[in-house]
């Protein structure tokens, strides 16, 4: 998988390509940071921005917020909150799936959400 950057450079290019709003600058604007500093992340020149910021680029861009977070090296503070209730058990659970196939992980999430345990 791509770094942060390139991962944020594909995603606004593929958008620039059916939609000129999609210039650096333009989603700088939206995003309410500086065009040099956004360019700088897509080059790996500067670090990830703040979770607020990665939000905003994920809505703008189409993309999944959790994946652009991941790329960043964050989780989401609604995650933390949730993690930090019992960590312990997060803990384990993730290391517990981090080596089984996604269509068993799905499987495992399906069955909690439909609560057919």
């Amino acid at each position: 998988m791509s770094t942060f950057g390139e991962h944020v450079r594909e995603l606004r290019e593929q958008r620039r390509a059916g939609d000129a709003g999609f210039s650096v600058r333009q989603l700088a604007a939206r995003v309410g940071v500086e065009p040099s500093y956004l360019s700088k992340i897509e080059r790996g020149q500067q670090p990830p921005p703040s979770e607020k910021t990665i939000l905003s680029m994920a809505a703008e861009l189409g993309e999944d917020p959790d994946v652009l977070l991941a790329l960043a090296g964050k989780v989401s503070g609604e995650l933390q909150a949730v993690i930090l209730k019992r960590p312990k058990l997060f803990a384990e659970l993730i290391r517990q799936l981090k080596d089984l196939p996604d269509h068993a992980v799905l499987r495992i999430a399906r069955e909690v959400r439909d609560g057919e345990w």
